[in-house]
């Protein structure tokens, strides 16, 4: 291949990425000695009003699955997500506190313990999940997914039906696996057709006398042809 045909492809694989946009979710977890929020029906979820947008905004409980945890969850989006993981989390917890005490007052407790997820961070992931535009058609998909080479790509981004979700990712690497598999088999089929005529030419040639070899050349032409279409066997084309 072409130096210049590497650069096509590679232009063309990263329009489509590049069209497609990334989320930064993250949820944060504070431990607390004791609860000091309302629980029961209707009772799961909070909403923190900011004069900055998403600062500390959606609240809810651990309670109704996990009874007696005295854990709250609060969620962040993508510039919130950032800017939270680059800084200590020691200052979040400080942050998280000065809304909760907002909220339900000077005399609740310290948190006691504090989980931040860092998936932009992590150069593993640089994101939580991806969030096509409204305006992206299935051609995007389909070429972010489409192979370069012997390069495959999948993930939850490659899922037509579940983009964003973990069963998304399931589905699209078992499809990918099978597509793999799937090139893996026409490679082994082509490498025995390869192999086959290899071992083909030089037992039909031993079956010539010389005389045979130069007046009827083309007699090998039918058995070889017969053999490689699967209706003859080595010993009967030899013969």
């Amino acid at each position: 291949m072409l130096h210049s045909e590497i650069l096509d492809i590679r232009r063309w694989k990263t329009e489509a990425i590049e069209k497609c946009e990334v989320m930064v979710y993250t949820k944060i977890f504070l431990k607390f000695p004791n609860k000091f929020w309302p629980c029961g029906p209707g009772k799961e979820f909070f909403i923190y009003a900011h004069e900055r947008r998403g600062y500390y905004t959606f609240w809810h409980h651990m309670e109704n699955a996990y009874p007696g945890s005295n854990i709250l969850v609060v969620t962040l989006t993508n510039d919130e997500s950032k800017r939270v993981e680059s800084q200590s989390d020691e200052e979040t917890m400080k942050e998280a506190m000065v809304v909760l005490r907002d909220m339900y007052g000077p005399e609740i407790p310290d948190a006691t313990d504090i989980l931040v997820p860092r998936w932009w961070n992590n150069r593993f992931q640089r994101c939580s999940y991806s969030n096509y535009p409204m305006i992206s058609n299935n051609q995007v998909i389909n070429d972010i997914k489409a192979p370069v080479g012997r390069i495959f790509f999948t993930g939850e981004h490659t899922s037509e039906r579940f983009n964003g979700y973990v069963h998304g990712g399931h589905l699209a690497g078992i499809e990918t696996g099978k597509t793999v598999l799937e090139e893996r088999r026409k490679d082994e089929r082509q490498n025995d057709k390869q192999n086959q005529n290899f071992l083909l030419e030089p037992l039909l040639a031993l079956t010539l006398t010389q005389a045979d070899a130069v007046s009827s050349l083309h007699k090998c032409d039918v058995p070889a042809q017969l053999y490689l279409s699967g209706k003859l066997g080595i010993p009967e084309a030899i013969l």
